[in-house]
């Protein structure tokens, strides 16, 4: 249903975004939520179907040729990458599908309640908790913790973006950290399973097999349903890749669904890029 103001879908409720999302899973479908670091990222995968569009600031450096990881480092500002990513390119382009905002969350310069409500303001319809130190082990890992710039501060995070009202779909790494989100109100938590897997700026030696990208999406699944059952649960990264991987990782787990980022993004441009220059390249003179 458009909205009253602009007469297109952005901003939805939460309640609004869940009924799209339960509609899609009635249908026998996975929920495919997608990220985008470009309006015409976003145009395109709107156009595919996608059920979600999630902002991340590593979606610049993805598509500037640079690993996703570059998101999680001092190289710019996440949260007003984030926003200017919305504000510019992607809300302008995106006709009818829910746009979440990624949030970083322990950002010690942003007082977070303001933050977002400057992002329902600009018509995200939901928030995402990108860059995310759940992906952050060893000893930095326990530094970050110490020093107050750690998971806790995405669940506080979520918590707050629960009382505004707004969607979230959170990232988590482990069972604790699924059953902490939904703790305060997470609506969909994303198993993640490590960096993408594959392409010209995917890891290689880093990656995880597939038997424990689907062991440790259902342990997340698990904690997280044993606080609330009604919350929708999906994969994300490491060897899931393709749509064969989505597949085969769906069959072996009951999670609903996929969250694609690099997988969806870079690979498509990477490969039909190529393939279309190459293409052209044949093309003769003739004599």
């Amino acid at each position: 249903m458009p909205n009253q103001w602009t007469g297109k879908g952005n901003p939805y409720t939460k309640q609004e975004v869940r009924a799209r999302l339960q509609k899609t899973i009635d249908e026998g479908k996975a929920i495919i939520a997608a990220g985008a670091g470009t309006g015409i990222s976003a145009k395109f995968i709107e156009k595919g179907g996608a059920d979600l569009i999630i902002i991340y600031n590593s979606g610049r450096f993805r598509m500037a040729g640079h690993g996703s990881t570059a998101g999680l480092m001092g190289y710019g500002d996440a949260n007003a990458v984030a926003m200017e990513i919305g504000e510019f390119e992607v809300l302008p382009v995106v006709e009818e599908v829910p746009v979440i905002c990624g949030v970083h969350g322990s950002d010690p310069r942003r007082r977070m309640w303001h933050h977002l409500l400057k992002v329902k303001e600009m018509g995200f319809s939901g928030v995402n908790n990108f860059p995310t130190h759940c992906i952050v082990d060893g000893h930095f890992r326990q530094v970050l913790e110490e020093t107050g710039m750690g998971f806790a501060k995405e669940v506080e995070m979520i918590r707050l973006a629960t009382m505004m009202d707004l969607f979230s779909i959170v990232y988590v790494s482990t069972p604790e950290e699924s059953r902490q989100m939904a703790e305060v109100g997470a609506d969909a938590i994303v198993a993640h399973v490590g960096t993408t897997v594959g392409g010209s700026i995917g890891v290689t030696g880093a990656a995880v097999s597939m038997d424990y990208a689907a062991e440790r999406t259902q342990q997340i699944a698990d904690a997280g349903r044993e606080v609330n059952p009604d919350i929708f649960f999906l994969t994300h990264g490491g060897p899931v890749n393709t749509p064969g991987d989505v597949r085969h990782i769906l069959s072996r787990t009951n999670v609903h669904g996929f969250v694609g980022a690099s997988s969806l993004e870079r690979m498509g441009i990477e490969q039909s890029l190529t393939d279309l220059t190459r293409d052209f390249k044949s093309i003769t003179l003739q004599k």
